[in-house]
């Protein structure tokens, strides 16, 4: 697919399924602005690795659940392209663990804030600078199908409100912009490195049919593909990508 000429920004952009979009949205030809929270260290050795293959990228540092961090970001991809085509909406996580027993008021809202809030932002503050034909994409969760396993429940809620809000801003903001989201499952992350324990993960890896857990380049081929013209006639859609694991 060519992206040449058009304009990415990529929320969470510093590593694993992030990282993973700004590379491949930019060897599709996109000029990619993105932001990081610490990954420093990955945010700007992808931002080398794009410019010595003759592409454009810039990394901004910033918190996505805070407005000025949102509007910083936006701003230095208008500054420096003039618009936006494409908003990947990555920032997002589980925290941590909690049951409805142990869950705080606290957490339920920093869950939240991180996965639900920071992609209002996202949106809200790009729209004004969207052009014909945008696509925004938003890294949902298979746990917005299924509620997550022990502990997430309320990250899967919020997964689950961001595939009800991509299917009503696909309403609203059609036919200028398509509006679509993803489900993944089990994908190699510091996500499930830090809160999944290994036996689950070869567990589920061994039941679903491609016997294996999914890549952070698995998901950004999906990404691109759903960024890109060739899936024009998609919109509102939450696409499952977890090996068949779960089928909707």
């Amino acid at each position: 697919m060519d992206l040449s000429g058009k304009t990415a920004i990529v929320t969470g952009g510093g590593r694993d399924i992030g990282r993973a979009c700004v590379m491949r949205l930019a060897a599709a030809g996109a000029n990619v602005v993105f932001n990081y929270f610490k990954s420093s260290e990955g945010a700007e050795s992808a931002v080398a690795e794009i410019t010595a293959a003759g592409g454009k990228a810039f990394a901004v540092q910033g918190d996505m659940t805070k407005p000025a961090d949102v509007e910083a970001l936006v701003a230095k991809a208008v500054a420096e392209f003039g618009s936006v085509d494409i908003l990947v909406n990555n920032t997002g996580g589980i925290i941590k663990r909690q049951t409805m027993a142990e869950m705080s008021l606290e957490h339920w809202n920093a869950v939240m804030e991180i996965n639900v809030t920071s992609t209002w932002l996202a949106i809200k503050s790009a729209l004004p600078h969207l052009n014909e034909g945008s696509s925004i994409v938003t890294l949902a969760s298979q746990a917005g199908r299924d509620g997550g396993g022990p502990g997430a429940s309320a990250y899967g809620a919020s997964k689950g409100a961001l595939m009800t809000f991509t299917r009503g801003l696909a309403k609203e903001l059609g036919p200028k912009t398509r509006v679509n989201a993803i489900c993944p499952g089990m994908i190699d992350t510091d996500f499930h490195n830090i809160f999944t324990k290994p036996e689950v993960r070869t567990h589920v890896a061994n039941i679903t049919p491609v016997k294996r857990e999914g890549t952070p380049e698995d998901t950004a081929n999906l990404v691109a593909f759903l960024a890109s013209d060739e899936s024009a006639f998609i919109t509102g859609a939450n696409v499952d990508i977890n090996g068949g694991m779960l089928f909707s």
